[in-house]
């Protein structure tokens, strides 16, 4: 059987002929044909936005989606992957008015709306090549020729149809709230909008001095908005709490007794205690008179919501920037003050014309030279900002349309309990923490581009009407339309309706809904429902799988758990695994501004995209910020990579010199050798650890443990250790099975990590196979029969021995190469390891490995107390302890220390228990061997060289440089050489002693000494040769 050789294109063009390999035979349709019949597996692609280019974050989360989705289709099931693209929304608004030069609602207007809306469609699909390109390079294995689209009719009318239900069950109301709203934008913001835009912002806090009106003396107030100051109308305090009247530097105030030494210092005098409740409806002055208030204003009033955390105990009220606050003034009948423009500047004070918050210095300014500050401060901390626009957010009241979501909260908070969160505390702390303190939905959107919100009011008598469908829009307009009318603003904004209450003219409102809803609806609007398949609607509901940024926790996660709970009374998913932040490899977030952002399409063509896909898994869990460093590509490429597609190399290469067919038999795995046993046994733990761990989504420690298989247990070990087995002659059994193990495990390997690297996997299991690809394999599944637990113990012990040996010889400057007489282990270890004394030998390159029972034989133990450890408990006894130490058999003594777990030592007349972290042990070896411990696990090696050793190293090291120049000359494997070489006599001798060796390890036929070569010298040992060869 011939095995192909792998490609020696660059990865990404490797890649590329994969890529399209796929499209010939149809991958994605043929993955759903061969499951037929198969259980489903139901995942929902959150859908991006097109008009922005993707980034090595997208990178990321579509690796997660696509590796779930190809690792479920390999389990068996039917896995359908259907894209979808966000289009709707301010992101889009935003890019298009850079374009024209539009700075605001009014430009727009100017503009034409129509035309606006045209150009929002085109934007849209601006970067959709891009985001095609990035899907094909990275092997995400979607239906991108048939999305669901939020700006097609059909999507649309399947929101309306939720709106519509929710309209006509009474859970959809107009109200007069306290809104999140961007001025910019001129649109108010939902809650879960506000919470994905908060930052850290530095501004000017003041406490004004607000004069009583019947006495000489001021009330202090804190605010971090000085801009609300022109509108308060009250102030406002806890009923329960402590206040107190000072009095400091002539002047009097009233604050908070809590909060008194913080705010004034230590110099201050008491007058007077009470409770907030007595300040009730004391009256004040107006801090800015000009203001010309009309109704009930400037008095004190009470609320619960005041804290003495901060601040001064009293705080300023303006009902008509705070959700408090104008809760507080209905209550108390407060005038309404709002001297700012949906534009979020003043309108009637003397900053007309400044945004409110750059106003606030100049206020304080103002306040200042009245007298009216106490004093002022700046302060960084985390303010919301419009997550589309970057503007600061201001609390306005203004109308605005609301979904009584809160009405399905207790379902919502149930239906999140049971769902799987990956991690588990974003659904417990984050998401649920959300949910329990729900606000009611603000759907509506004073903007253009989105899906129109279906409802239209009566010119005449003022009652609302919803519309579900195009079909009833087309029924019940006035005007003369068909299916042809595109379900946008302006086009829809022209339909007017009949009143059923008055027969009065009903025209839409004009808003636009919450782009979030739009996204969220995607459970039913992606197949038109209910209008088509509302017989097969639980055929892809819910979705077993979903996967998004952390971000999504209050975008995209909620507003799909919100309507399909409405809607169903489920929720609309079961597994969730979220990812967080790609940060760079310093832990910043990446951005434009600081300069350390990475183009996907740059590091997929220098390094392919299995190599980013490997790393970006491999360096930490999703749910943890990666910190995405260059540098680890190639750490990833060279040693997972280079090893895989090395031990390919080598099988193949020997496969195919083959005459006979190693796998026309197959040897039962208990008649393999010993070591073939140990390597499969290693393979079927890995099966059952991947098998568990990819189900709980620990895909880190998946690849992570896949890495260490392929570099530690498959290529530094299992094939370096059998190589000779692979080019000695015959085809016996024990050939055939050296064979068959590598291949069984290579194939394996191939279908492991398919999910995770789609390419070499496929590249790999196409050679190693005759199957059609290998994403359309089943995955293998472990066989605890050929798990040995005892056999894997004791290679492991064996491994351990060699790393300690090796160790050894670096420290005592000898090659590996270089034979040495013995290696010394523990006794103990003697009928476990003696059958593998020779592979020890052979790794360490020792003539011989003694068991001893008594290592100390070799070795000097010294010992001293852990003055840290021992001291405190010894105490004025630790000089005893210290000359007890010097004086005891520290062999004996360890011993019992370890078998005992203590010793009792009589020091100063007194017997004190010694336990072993009293004690600090230094070890060394006796003259002529070196020591190396670890795990409790000793060996010694004898470093002795005499001239016999020193001979065989310099054939031994002779061979290497044979075998590398043989590489350098780019011989073929089987061709037979000629080597001469020039060398001084000592040299000369040792290479003939050992003439049959060299011979048999290079494919030498004659060894020749000259005097003369025209070759350079190169090192041998501690001497120096000329080496030439040539071919037979």
């Amino acid at each position: 059987m011939q095995f192909k050789e792998l490609s020696k294109q660059k990865a990404a063009e490797r890649e590329q002929q994969i890529s399209a390999y796929w499209n010939d035979i149809d991958l994605l349709k043929r993955s759903v044909e061969t499951r037929e019949g198969a259980d489903s597996f139901i995942f929902y692609e959150g859908p991006p936005t097109a008009n922005g280019r993707p980034g090595i974050h997208h990178v990321i989360a579509r690796t997660l989606k696509d590796l779930t989705c190809r690792y479920k289709t390999m389990k068996g099931y039917r896995v359908e992957r259907k894209a979808g693209w966000d289009t709707h929304g301010l992101p889009v608004e935003i890019e298009v008015e850079k374009e024209l030069g539009l700075h605001s609602k009014q430009d727009i207007e100017a503009y034409g709306v129509e035309e606006f809306i045209k150009k929002c469609r085109e934007s849209v699909w601006r970067y959709e090549k891009a985001w095609r390109d990035l899907t094909d390079k990275i092997a995400f294995l979607i239906d991108m020729d048939n999305p669901y689209v939020t700006l097609e009719d059909e999507y649309i009318e399947s929101v309306w149809h939720i709106l519509d239900k929710m309209n006509k069950d009474g859970a959809i109301y107009e109200a007069h709230k306290i809104l999140p709203y961007c001025s910019r934008c001129g649109t108010g913001l939902a809650s879960h909008e506000v919470a994905q835009g908060y930052k850290e912002i530095k501004s000017e806090t003041v406490i004004a001095k607000f004069k009583k009106e019947d006495e000489d003396a001021y009330f202090l107030a804190w605010t971090t908005t000085p801009w609300t100051l022109p509108s308060n109308v009250a102030l406002t305090v806890h009923p329960d709490e402590q206040m107190v009247k000072v009095r400091q530097d002539g002047e009097v105030y009233y604050l908070a007794e809590a909060l008194a030494e913080k705010v004034l210092g230590e110099d201050f005098e008491v007058l007077d205690r009470m409770i907030g409740r007595d300040l009730e409806h004391m009256r004040y002055e107006p801090l800015m008179d000009f203001m010309n208030v009309e109704g009930n204003a400037y008095f004190v009033t009470l609320a619960d919501y005041v804290t003495a955390e901060d601040g001064t105990g009293i705080v300023h009220t303006a009902p008509a920037f705070g959700e408090d606050d104008y809760q507080n003034g209905k209550k108390y009948d407060l005038a309404f003050v709002q001297p700012v423009s949906l534009e979020g500047k003043f309108t009637t004070t003397p900053w007309e014309g400044m945004f409110v918050m750059d106003a606030d210095p100049v206020i304080i300014d103002w306040l200042k030279a009245e007298g009216k500050v106490y004093t002022k401060q700046r302060m960084e901390h985390n303010y919301p900002h419009c997550w589309r626009c970057d503007t600061p957010l201001l609390y306005y009241a203004a109308p605005s349309w609301y979904i009584e979501i809160t009405r399905v909260k207790d379902q919502l908070i149930e239906n999140n309990n049971n769902v799987n969160w990956y991690p588990d505390y974003m659904g417990e702390k984050r998401f649920g923490n959300w949910l329990e303190n729900l606000n009611d939905w603000a759907i509506s959107r004073s903007r253009y581009w989105g899906t129109p919100f279906p409802m239209w009011r009566c010119n005449d008598c003022n009652k609302t009407e919803s519309i579900g469908s195009k079909k009833e829009l087309i029924e019940r307009a006035i005007e003369d339309i068909d299916e042809s009318i595109e379900l946008h603003r302006p086009y829809v904004d022209d339909v007017h309706i009949r009143c059923p209450h008055c027969d009065g003219v009903m025209t839409r409102e004009e808003d636009v809904i919450d782009v979030w809803f739009d996204s969220g609806a995607m459970p039913f609007a992606q197949r038109h429902y209910p209008f088509e398949h509302k017989d097969d609607f639980e055929k892809y509901f819910p979705a077993d799988f979903i996967c998004e940024g952390v971000d999504q926790t209050r975008g995209w996660f909620y507003s799909l758990m919100a309507i399909s709970t409405y809607m169903t009374g489920r929720s609309p998913y079961k597994s969730v695994l979220v990812n967080d932040l790609v940060l760079d490899k310093e832990g910043k977030k990446m951005s434009k501004s600081r300069g350390n952002t990475l183009d996907p399409f740059a590091l997929i063509d220098e390094y392919g995209a299995d190599v980013i896909r490997f790393y970006s898994l491999y360096v930490s869990n999703p749910w943890v910020p990666t910190r995405f460093d260059v540098d680890g590509l190639r750490e990833v490429e060279s040693k997972f990579f280079r090893s895989f597609r090395n031990v390919y190399n080598f099988f193949s290469l020997y496969a195919n010199t083959e005459d006979e067919d190693a796998f026309d038999k197959k040897v039962p795995y208990a008649q393999r050798p010993e070591i073939d046993r140990w390597i499969l046994s290693r393979w079927h733990n890995l099966l059952a650890m991947y098998h568990e761990e990819m189900d709980r989504f620990e895909l880190t420690k998946v690849v992570r443990a896949i890495n260490d298989f392929v570099n530690e247990d498959l290529s530094n070990w299992y094939i370096r250790r059998n190589r000779r087995r692979f080019w000695k002659g015959e085809m016996d059994d024990d050939k055939r099975a050296v064979y068959q193990t590598t291949r069984e495990i290579l194939t394996g390997i191939s279908q492991l990590v398919a999910p995770f690297t789609p390419f070499i996997a496929e590249e790999m299991y196409r050679r190693l196979t005759d199957e059609e690809s290998v994403h359309l394999s089943m995955l293998p599944e472990a066989d605890a029969s050929a798990v040995d637990e005892a056999l894997e113990e004791k290679m492991e012990l064996v491994r351990l021995i060699v790393t300690l040996g090796r160790a050894s010889r670096e420290e005592a400057k000898i090659k590996v190469r270089q034979p040495l007489q013995e290696i010394v282990i523990d006794g103990k270890y003697e009928e476990q390891l003696h059958d593998l004394a020779e592979l020890i030998e052979e790794e360490l390159n020792v003539k011989n490995v003694r068991f001893s029972t008594d290592l100390s034989a070799y070795m000097d133990y010294s010992l001293k107390p852990d003055f840290r450890a021992a001291g405190s408990v010894l105490g004025k006894r630790i000089r005893a302890f210290q000359n007890a130490l010097n004086e005891i058999d520290a062999k004996a003594f360890l011993d019992s220390l370890t078998e005992n777990g203590s010793v009792l030592m009589n020091l100063d007349g007194e017997d004190m228990t010694i336990l072993p972290e009293y004690v600090q042990t230094q070890i060394t070896a006796k003259e002529g061997f070196n020591v190396a411990m670890e795990n409790n696990v000793s060996v010694l090696l004898d470093t002795t060289l005499n001239d016999e050793l020193r001979a065989e190293g310099y054939a031994r090291e002779f061979v290497s440089k044979v075998q590398q120049l043989r590489k350098s000359l780019q011989f073929e494997v089987q061709d037979t050489i000629v080597t001469s070489f020039a060398a001084d006599d000592e040299v000369a001798r040792a290479l003939k002693a050992h003439e049959v060796f060299i011979k048999e390890e290079t494919l030498t036929t004659e060894l020749v000494r000259t005097d003369e070569l025209a070759a350079e010298e190169v090192p041998l040992n501690d001497q120096q040769v000329r080496i030439e060869l040539k071919k037979n």
